[in-house]
C-alpha cells in the first residue's frame, strides 16, 4: 500500500510572486536596450516621422486648400508611386532577412555563390515583389475611384524605374546594417524609407518645406520623381531636367550602397558574422 499523503508546508508568498524577479527581468531588458542603439533609435523614430510627415501635409493643406480640392487623383497617384519605393526597398531587405531568419546565409556561401550574384538576385526579386504588389492596387484604384496611374503615360515608366532603383539602394544599405549589427537592426529595413517621406514631397510640392530643408530634399531622387509627376498631371509637361536629376542621383546612390554592402560583407567574413547572426 502506498504511504498516506503527508501534509506539505504552505508555499511562501515570495515564491509565488516577487517584485524582485520582475525587477530583474526589467533590468535584463534595460541592459539589452542600453547596448543596442538601434532599439533606442526605433523608440523615438516612428512618432517623430509621423509627426513631421503629417505636419507638412497639414501646413500644405491650410495654405493651398484650392489645390487640394482638385488634386485627389494626384494624391492617389502619389500614394501608389510611393508604395513602389517602399516595396522596392522592402523586397531587397526582406529577401535578405529571410536568409538570416532561416540561418542559411553561411551555408549559401559554402556553395559557389558569389556575393554579386546574391545581390543581383535580391534586386530581381525586389522588382517582382513590387510589380505583384503595385499592379493590382493600380487596377483597383481605377474601378473604385476612377483614378488611373496609367494616365501618366510613358513618363510612368521613368518614375517607376527611378523609384525602384532608389528602393534598391535603400534596401542594400539596410541589409548591410543588418549584416553588421545583427537582427537587432532589422527595423531599419522598413523604417529608413519612412524617414525620407517628408523630404520627398510625396503629397505636397517642394516649396512646402522650410527653405533650409529644400536643399536636403534635392539630394533625394524621389523628390525629382514626385515633382515630375505633378508637372505631368497639372501642367502636362514631362520635365527632362527632373528626370536627369533622379537618374544621376540613383546611379550614384546605387553604386555607393553596393560598395557599402561589399565592404560590410568583407568585415562579416573576417569576423565570422555569417554564422553568428542574432539579436
Amino acid at each position: 500500500m502506498s504511504e498516506p499523503m503527508r501534509d506539505h508546508p504552505p508555499v511562501p508568498r515570495a515564491i509565488l510572486f516577487s517584485w524582485g524577479r520582475i525587477g530583474a527581468m526589467l533590468l535584463r531588458h534595460f541592459y539589452v536596450m542600453r547596448r543596442s542603439w538601434t532599439r533606442l533609435f526605433e523608440l523615438a523614430y516612428w512618432p517623430t516621422a509621423q509627426m513631421v510627415l503629417w505636419g507638412f501635409i497639414t501646413v500644405f493643406s491650410m495654405q493651398r486648400s484650392s489645390w487640394v480640392a482638385r488634386a485627389s487623383g494626384v494624391l492617389l497617384s502619389a500614394a501608389l508611386l510611393w508604395d513602389t519605393l517602399f516595396r522596392s526597398n522592402f523586397g531587397v531587405s526582406v529577401s535578405f532577412l529571410e536568409e538570416l531568419w532561416a540561418r542559411t546565409l553561411g551555408q549559401l556561401f559554402v556553395s559557389p555563390l558569389r556575393v554579386h550574384e546574391l545581390l543581383i538576385s535580391l534586386l530581381i526579386m525586389s522588382g517582382i515583389r513590387t510589380i505583384i504588389g503595385i499592379v493590382p492596387a493600380a487596377i483597383l484604384a481605377i474601378q473604385l475611384y476612377g483614378v488611373s496611374l496609367f494616365d501618366l503615360g510613358l513618363p510612368l515608366i521613368a518614375f517607376f524605374t527611378n523609384l525602384l532603383v532608389m528602393g534598391w539602394a535603400i534596401g542594400l544599405f539596410s541589409a548591410g546594417l543588418v549584416l553588421r549589427y545583427g537582427l537587432a537592426a532589422e527595423s531599419f529595413c522598413w523604417g529608413v524609407v519612412f524617414l525620407l517621406a517628408p523630404l520627398s514631397g510625396v503629397y505636397y510640392p517642394l516649396d512646402t518645406l522650410p527653405v533650409w530643408l529644400q536643399p536636403v530634399a534635392l539630394t533625394l531622387p524621389s523628390t525629382y520623381v514626385f515633382e515630375g509627376m505633378r508637372a505631368v498631371l497639372f501642367d502636362h509637361t514631362f520635365r527632362l531636367d527632373l528626370l536627369a536629376g533622379a537618374v544621376g542621383l540613383n546611379i550614384f546612390y546605387l553604386a555607393v550602397t553596393w560598395i557599402f554592402f561589399l565592404w560590410i560583407f568583407r568585415i562579416a567574413l573576417i569576423r565570422g558574422l555569417l554564422m553568428q547572426q542574432c539579436e
